[in-house]
């Protein structure tokens, strides 16, 4: 069971409208490497983890994106709010405005709508924490990518903390990768040996 508090885990507060700069944080809130995926993935991946430890780990670090999807959303929204229909077209935010008004709705930056394909869960502790492992650098480097393009410091100030918790949640899997390969059995033997003949 998970506890709402209704505070973000890290505040956003954005001064002024910027619908271009909402055009490509959106990504973070339902594109390729975002959080809603990440979340959905470590909380689907938990049911088939063996090891109590690495269920909980993947349990907190899913609910933990949950808290990251809301302050993207909290991004974009206040981004987006308060818009004058100059600022919407000087942005090329018409085709979000048309069908979304200033919802936050999950999608990538180029606009194709969210959608599981973009995840994965195997049910193998290896392949789902390597996965895990990947999705993470993924979203750092979309972070990246947004404080390259951003010069907006209230933006920049959240995406710089979610980046950071990208880079504390890889290094989490990687402990865990690190402990599942040692309690490993002989039928996972050549998963972690791919040498073996």
């Amino acid at each position: 069971m998970f506890i709402y508090q209704k505070k973000l885990q890290y505040p956003v507060k954005i001064s002024r409208p910027n619908p271009a700069l909402a055009k490509f944080i959106i990504s973070q809130y339902g594109g390729p490497d975002g959080e809603l995926g990440a979340s959905l993935r470590y909380l689907s991946q938990r049911y088939s983890m063996p090891y109590p430890e690495l269920k909980g780990l993947l349990t907190d670090i899913g609910t933990e994106e949950l808290g990251h999807l809301e302050m993207i959303a909290a991004i974009v929204h206040q981004l987006t709010r308060k818009m004058t229909p100059e600022e919407i077209k000087k942005a090329g935010f018409e085709a979000y405005f048309v069908d979304h008004t200033a919802g936050v709705y999950p999608q990538f930056a180029s606009g194709t709508p969210w959608t599981a394909a973009t995840m994965q869960v195997k049910g193998d502790v290896i392949t789902d924490l390597s996965e895990d492992m990947a999705a993470e650098q993924k979203a750092r480097t979309t972070y990246d990518n947004i404080l390259r393009l951003s010069d907006d410091p209230d933006v920049n100030d959240v995406i710089k903390f979610l980046r950071e918790r990208e880079i504390v949640h890889y290094q989490r899997f990687g402990e865990g990768l690190r402990n599942a390969i040692e309690k490993l059995d002989s039928k996972n033997f050549y998963a972690v040996n791919p040498a073996f003949d």
